[in-house]
């Protein structure tokens, strides 16, 4: 037992102490009180001390035990977090190297917490697919940072649509249109590796290009109603706006067409240009009604999410310890690497300007992550021509 804390406390160990690391810490103390973050780990320093300073002012006293001998800095900070004795690791890093770091805490018998998404490439998604094999094999619980699954209110409309309150699905959309994010300048200090982690956003290896790293979310919802994965893609896309260096090589628009094995159609958009219209939503048509897929379904039989909607980021976290501390198991790895690829698939028929499967995506040799783990010298990988560009 952690001295001041019950009997059901829980050892947190962050991988990743990045805006969305520290917000997972924030997240899960809101849903579960007798959490203790325990270490922390970083590539940077600077991530390190800026961690440090905001987590010790923001966690309580009882729930911050961080030491200096739990903090961990380098490419394998990771494997000194899962070592220090927690019993979960939240895996929050850039998504490039969530399958090893996933693997290593499986293999390590931790609870898992992990952003989405998962991977950057297919050789990345079947070291997950693995992993999570593990991860059933020892009754290890595993939850993923793609919270709609987790909102009360998407929860109870997906179910009413899945239970047919709309008649038959017949088509699905997906949208997540912006402006721009965030991009660093180059120091000319820093070496290409550096300079491509620090901007990971912008280096498909890194992020998985916007249509995998953001837009994920909206293709999971409309996999989570169908129950299912497409079969297959076709897309228009590019890189438009964003053209200079600091914006790396990834295209800032997509708009795929994705097909299941059923015939229904997933029209999928995302945008990341300054100056153009928002849009962040699902939209599910059935064969007597139509809904949002979280608060209404409008048509034959109409509904309107009425009651409390706790916030879905802590209600991830509550689902987690629920599941610990019940002896039940959550395993949601294999969800999340579904709606992955999915993604992974628009993206290479975007680059691409062929038509991708589902096999063509699962089975493909592409593999984009490096092997090094130093500063040093890195190709700047180049953009991708539709036409051009072949599928691996």
């Amino acid at each position: 037992m952690i001295a001041g804390m019950g009997k059901e406390a829980f050892k947190v160990g962050l991988i990743g102490a990045g805006g969305r690391g520290r917000g997972a810490v924030m997240d899960a103390l809101a849903a579960n009180e007798n959490i203790v973050l325990w270490s922390i780990g970083d590539l940077f320093p600077d991530h390190m001390a800026t961690a440090l300073e905001k987590l010790e002012a923001a966690v309580p006293k009882k729930n911050y035990q961080v030491t200096k001998d739990r903090t961990f800095v380098g490419f394998d900070s990771y494997k000194g977090v899962i070592a220090s004795g927690v019993d979960v690791v939240f895996l929050t890093t850039p998504p490039a190297f969530r399958p090893e770091q996933f693997e290593a805490a499986i293999n390590a018998g931790k609870h898992v917490f992990m952003e989405k998404p998962v991977a950057t490439d297919p050789t990345g998604i079947r070291s997950i697919l693995a992993t999570s094999k593990l991860a059933d094999q020892k009754k290890l619980n595993v939850v993923a940072g793609t919270q709609r699954r987790h909102d009360k209110a998407y929860r109870e409309c997906v179910k009413r649509i899945q239970d047919g309150q709309m008649g038959d699905v017949v088509a699905c959309y997906g949208y997540w249109n912006q402006g721009g994010i965030w991009a660093i300048p180059r120091d000319p200090k820093w070496t290409d590796m550096e300079y491509q982690l620090r901007n990971w956003n912008y280096f498909t290896w890194m992020s998985g290009d916007c249509i995998v790293e953001q837009h994920i979310h909206n293709v999971d919802v409309c996999n989570w109603v169908m129950k299912a994965h497409p079969v297959k893609a076709v897309s228009l896309a590019g890189r438009q706006v964003r053209t200079a260096d600091v914006y790396g090589h990834i295209f800032d628009h997509f708009a795929t067409e994705y097909e299941y094995a059923n015939g229904v159609k997933l029209i999928s958009m995302c945008r990341q240009i300054d100056g153009t219209t928002s849009r962040v939503s699902e939209h599910i048509v059935g064969a007597t009604g139509t809904s949002n897929a979280n608060t209404w379904i409008k048509g034959a039989k109409p509904w309107r999410f009425d009651g409390e909607r706790p916030n879905d980021y802590e209600e991830e976290h509550r689902h987690l310890y629920e599941a610990i501390t019940s002896g039940s198991h959550i395993n949601e790895a294999v969800d999340v690497a579904e709606s992955n690829l999915t993604a992974i698939m628009g993206r290479m028929a975007g680059y691409t300007g062929v038509e991708i499967t589902w096999e063509m995506a699962m089975n493909s040799k592409e593999d984009l992550v490096p092997k090094m783990r130093e500063f040093g010298d890195l190709e700047f990988p180049p953009v991708a021509m539709p036409g051009i560009t072949k599928p691996l």
